[in-house]
């Protein structure tokens, strides 16, 4: 269930990568922290091991002690020449003024030099920079040549030991020692001169610097995921709707619409998408339902008929005349029911899209000329006339099914025509758009039954409609066709009476058209 959910998928991959980003900026952060407070302290080191190396070498004489060193001390910074006693004068000797003029005043012996370097006094300014009162402040440290301990402030550790020398490099060098950080150098007569101090402060800031971004780490993470956990949850709502909606409408309630409220985004536009498809399928669903109902109670009048008439030639003995009348009734009811089941397969065959019919130039007023032509007598028989205005309109379509539109229309227009009325039958283009229309000088339709015309099995005179056989499926048909072909077909009432139906469809183009 957990790995399953899209919102536990979605905050894991979240945390994941906050995680990351917020352990990459903690540790830089941090190491950025400890680089920059090392790097103050050791400026600050270097400072004081300059001024006490400073101190040092301004108090001692120039050049380098007399004699023969110590055993233990033969390498450099002793020469030769000072091993073997030697006194050259410009190097061994400092001149100073005495009666007489200037006389030169002799090196000191090895011994000499490193007692000297015993008594050194640092310069008030150096002495400013330790506080040998306080144990966790600056201390220092001064080393002759053979690692013998010369000097130190009182404040440093009993532990501090000489660092390794680096050779001939006399540059400042630091080092980290348990909870000390020293810096140091040696000088080209081989003392080292340490400076250093304690950094348990300084650690323990780090410390709480880092239990600070470890804590703002945790908040920013915790910020994140529950606003993760909003804005996951407020996304994936209309999907949830979707698939309650869906499994309402599943189980029956086909009523039941998905909630609209972010029509903007994505998931809104397929929310409206899917409204669209509910609201179809809920109309097909009724439509199904309704065409059922109607088609059983069409069929059930005429099934009706024929038992009743079938049970009543067989209650007793018939004339030949009497059967006959009664077949003739049974035949009649059997061809109204085979027309009712023809046109509820046609309606059937265009709901499923397997009626399309053969597409081939068709002129619709050489179809409507025959389809008038067909009618004809059938309306010659209540004195209507036939008006043709007919003018070259070019489609591409099934001449059957244009011809079945033209008589379905033009046989209404007789039946709901008044006697010795007239029909206009017309074909034309207007801009570019060919047309043909069906007018009458009946009653016309009513405004309540207008809307409902091409609707299946609905009849405005039902009575006189049953009678005469029509089961209100023509223009229902008609309406099938013409939107097949990519058409429209419309009703209404004409000014002075009388109703008129107009079919468009989408001509082969407007420059292939005839000039009206």
């Amino acid at each position: 269930m957990f790995t399953r959910s899209i919102r536990w998928r979605l905050l894991v991959w979240l945390a994941f990568l906050l995680i990351c980003l917020l352990g990459a900026f903690g540790i830089t952060a941090f190491q950025l922290n400890r680089t920059n407070r090392l790097s103050e302290i050791d400026d600050e080191l270097a400072q004081c091991v300059a001024r006490v190396s400073e101190d040092v070498r301004g108090r001692l004489p120039f050049g380098r002690p007399l004699g023969p060193p110590p055993p233990g001390m033969e390498g450099p910074p002793w020469s030769p020449d000072q091993r073997q006693g030697e006194r050259p004068a410009d190097r061994h000797f400092k001149k100073g003024p005495g009666p007489g003029g200037p006389m030169r005043r002799p090196l000191p012996s090895w011994i000499e030099f490193q007692e000297m370097l015993r008594n050194i006094r640092l310069s008030p300014e150096t002495q400013s920079l330790f506080n040998e009162a306080d144990k966790d402040a600056f201390y220092y440290s001064v080393w002759a040549p053979d690692g013998t301990l010369l000097k130190r402030s009182t404040n440093a550790p009993p532990e501090v030991s000489v660092p390794a020398s680096p050779g001939p490099d006399t540059s400042i060098q630091t080092r980290s020692r348990e909870s000390y950080r020293e810096a140091y150098h040696f000088t080209e007569m081989g003392e080292c001169i340490l400076a250093g101090r304690s950094i348990v402060a300084d650690v323990k800031a780090l410390n709480r610097f880092a239990w600070l971004l470890v804590g703002a780490g945790a908040a920013v993470l915790a910020l994140g995921l529950g606003g993760g956990w909003f804005m996951v949850s407020g996304a994936l709502k209309p999907i949830e709707n979707i698939a309650g909606a869906a499994t309402r409408i599943s189980l029956g309630n086909l009523s039941e619409r998905i909630s609209e409220a972010d029509t903007d985004s994505e998931l809104g536009r397929l929310a409206n998408v899917l409204n669209s498809t509910f609201a179809r399928l809920e109309s097909a669903f009724a439509q199904q339902k309704q065409f059922t109902a109607d088609a059983s109670h069409e069929l059930r009048t005429p099934l009706a008929v024929m038992i009743s008439e079938a049970q009543t030639a067989l209650s007793r003995p018939r004339t030949p005349a009497e059967y006959q009348e009664t077949v003739q009734v049974c035949l009649d009811t059997a061809q109204q029911m085979r027309r009712l089941t023809q046109s509820l397969m046609t309606l059937a065959r265009f709901d499923a899209g397997q009626e399309p019919g053969q597409r081939i130039p068709v002129d619709l007023a050489e179809r409507a000329q025959h389809c008038a032509e067909l009618v004809e007598t059938l309306a010659a028989q209540k004195g209507i006339t036939i008006e043709r205005h007919l003018r070259p309109a070019r489609i591409t379509g099934d001449p059957d099914q244009i011809d079945q539109v033209l008589m379905n229309l033009l046989s209404n227009a007789v039946q709901f025509n008044r006697q010795g009325g007239r029909i206009r039958l017309s074909t034309s283009v207007h801009d570019g758009v060919p047309a043909l229309a069906v007018a009458d000088t009946g009653p016309g339709i009513s405004a309540e039954d207008l809307p409902h015309v091409f609707e299946r099995f609905y009849r405005g005179d039902k009575v006189r409609s049953r009678e005469e056989g029509h089961a209100g499926l023509g223009l229902a048909i008609c309406k099938s066709i013409v939107e097949s072909h990519g058409g429209t077909i419309t009703a209404a009432n004409q000014p002075q009476g009388g109703a008129v139906f107009t079919v468009s469809f989408p001509g082969v183009s407007a420059a292939a058209q005839p000039a009206a």
